[in-house]
């Protein structure tokens, strides 16, 4: 059971935390198809507390897209503590701390995945958060720094025994990034240890994978990192096989263009037209893959500014595409 302050869920299925992605307009379309909770993206703690306009855009959030959690990270014991207050401040219904990010200048700063390196310091890091805050406080962290070094049962118990409501664990050593197989077994040697919710984090790309993940670990809840990015859908795909035992929508051509769509007018409704247009060409490959000409049609997609452009090609795409299956 994925318990955490208001939220209450059996196999929680929870959309990740990722820079540059998850903005407002991708958790609000992963919401409305079928996401359990959504993250912000990593919100710097020194930017917060050094009040930075654009540090604090990343932590508007709005009342339709709730349950949502913010995630802070940072090395300093004082800036976390404000930066989570300053959190706080904007409703959330929790604030997630970000132990796990691999990234080199990020560790070297002793955030994200470098508070691994002190377990002692990292307990006390979080203590200070848990104490200052009235909201749950949850973390997401990594089995351990490498292979060598895997304390993920040390950290959970201390996290349990400060305050923490919940903790998800990428199964990966840091030094591994995002390359190589997750380990799931450890997910199982957590949740003996410690009674707070553990979330599985790492290798779900697919409905199907989740639900095995579900199977073979028991977690309390899945999170879904790159496997959303451009298949926002994959949270209706996962409630479907867990709830019937197989997948009952079809995602066709239609509904995939329709979703793209969608999402880019929530992006220009929150942050204008010209800065959502060009933020959402990222997720162009993910909507369009696997479709005929897709790739002439990212070209067309990446010399536009305009929502309308965008609709205009979309849509005339979406034609050529009923045109073509009708053919063959």
């Amino acid at each position: 059971m994925f318990e955490v302050g208001k939220i209450k869920l059996e196999k929680a299925i929870l959309l990740a935390p990722m820079e540059n992605v998850t903005d407002i307009s991708f958790r609000y379309i992963c919401r409305e198809l079928g996401a359990d909770v959504v993250y912000t993206e990593f919100v710097n703690s020194e930017g917060l507390v050094r009040k930075s306009k654009k540090t604090h855009s990343k932590l508007k959030i709005i009342e339709e897209e709730k349950p949502v959690g913010i995630q802070i990270y940072g090395g300093a014991i004082e800036s976390m503590i404000g930066a989570a207050q300053i959190s706080e401040q904007e409703n959330p219904d929790l604030i997630d701390i970000n132990a796990g990010c691999w990234v080199k200048n990020v560790v070297g700063c002793g955030a994200g995945a470098g508070l691994l390196k002190d377990p002692v310091y990292m307990q006390q890091l979080v203590k200070g958060i848990v104490d200052a805050v009235s909201l749950p406080v949850t973390v997401k962290t990594r089995l351990g720094l490498d292979s060598d070094n895997i304390k993920i049962v040390e950290i959970a118990k201390r996290m349990e025994d400060v305050g923490v409501k919940a903790l998800t664990v990428h199964c990966r050593t840091r030094v591994m990034g995002h390359k190589g197989d997750a380990d799931w077994s450890w997910i199982s040697k957590v949740k003996e240890a410690v009674s707070i919710p553990v979330v599985l984090n790492g290798n779900v790309l697919t409905a199907e994978d989740a639900k095995r993940a579900f199977d073979e670990t028991n977690a309390d809840g899945v999170m879904i990192a790159r496997g959303a990015i451009g298949n926002p859908w994959i949270f209706k795909e996962i409630k479907d096989l867990l709830n019937n035992g197989y997948i009952s929508t079809s995602f066709d051509e239609e509904l995939k263009i329709k979703t793209c769509l969608r999402h880019l007018q929530y992006g220009v409704n929150v942050k204008g037209e010209k800065r959502a247009v060009l933020e959402h060409r990222k997720f162009y490959t993910g909507y369009l893959k696997a479709f005929y000409n897709a790739s002439q049609i990212r070209q067309a997609l990446m010399q536009v500014y305009e929502y309308n452009q965008v609709e205009d090609i979309l849509l005339k795409y979406l034609e050529e595409l009923v045109s073509y299956k009708s053919v063959v």
